[in-house]
């Protein structure tokens, strides 16, 4: 673990919560100097007590270690707002409604910014029966390859793992779909429209 819990964060999520130094004591069976200590610096949480403590304060361990506290607004689960994390050890790929504290391999991953496909990420759309084909002009060698496609609705994904040295195609259901997602391992997450789709 590179990161542990710090006294500030301690602080401000217990004021945040309206609980005195006392009633968090309480809460943690233990004393309200041991908790001044911890919010002063001059001492940690055993690592026992760090789900308590969170419990306590209202947040996910994760979100205590890291002090970031994940404010998600996307109550109405509309998957048009989703997030993908992309682990840049394993490429591991994992998809999140809204925000969400991920870490693969130790380490923290932020969703990368989603930008409007350009000439160097060309994608192709075919519509074919009840199916959209999907081919981007992209290059699939081990070092710079196109990772996954994805088709969202606002109530569904579709998502389509590729990999290096295959085709950078894949064929989604019609049904719903409102925009095209993908991801290249050195240039981030591109997007595409239905209604902008490009044909060979």
């Amino acid at each position: 673990m590179n990161q542990y819990v710090t006294g500030t964060a301690i602080r401000e999520l217990r004021e945040k919560n309206k609980l005195t130094q006392l009633q968090l004591a309480e809460k943690l069976g233990v004393s309200d100097k041991t908790v001044s200590k911890w919010e002063t610096g001059k001492g940690y949480p055993n690592i026992t007590l760090l789900e308590p403590i969170a419990e306590a304060l209202r947040v996910s361990v994760t979100e205590l270690i890291s002090g970031n506290t994940v404010h998600n607004a996307n109550v109405s689960a509309n998957m048009l707002r989703s997030k993908f994390y992309v682990c840049p050890i394993c490429g591991n790929v994992i998809h999140s409604m809204g925000e969400a504290a991920i870490h693969c391999h130790g380490i923290q991953l932020s969703p990368p910014d989603v930008e409007p496909a350009d000439e160097r990420h060309k994608i192709f759309v075919e519509r074919i029966e009840d199916e959209y084909y999907i081919r981007i002009d992209h290059s699939m060698t081990k070092e710079h390859y196109i990772s996954f496609v994805a088709a969202v609705s606002s109530d569904g994904i579709q998502m389509i793992k590729l990999y290096p040295e295959g085709n950078a195609e894949a064929r989604f259901k019609i049904r719903g779909v409102r925009r095209f997602l993908f991801y290249c391992n050195r240039d981030g997450l591109f997007y595409s429209d239905p209604v902008k789709e490009r044909k060979e």
